[in-house]
């Protein structure tokens, strides 16, 4: 949505609600854009950053343990005689 500075004076609280609703607001001075209203994104704070870090390296080992060692991983591309097959 696009609308000038003077029109978006009397609709503010609105066009906050749009925009953290995900609505792009983009007002203009003399029909150029000069400014886009975008929600602010919160940083996590360290105690959820931790728990996202160890979700991930509870995930790779998990996977880690399931599959085959690297040293296996491209076996079935070569046949008993160790010729591809």
């Amino acid at each position: 949505m696009r609308m000038s500075v003077t029109e978006a004076k009397g609709q503010l609280t609105e066009l906050v609600r749009r925009a953290e609703a995900g609505d792009e607001v983009i007002l203009t001075r003399h029909g150029h854009a000069a400014v886009r209203l975008v929600p602010v994104r919160v940083a996590p704070d360290r105690k959820s950053r931790r728990a996202l870090l160890e979700g991930i390296r509870a995930s790779a080992a998990t996977k880690a343990a399931s599959g085959p060692g690297a040293a296996r991983s491209q076996d079935f591309l070569y046949g008993d005689d160790g010729l591809p097959g």
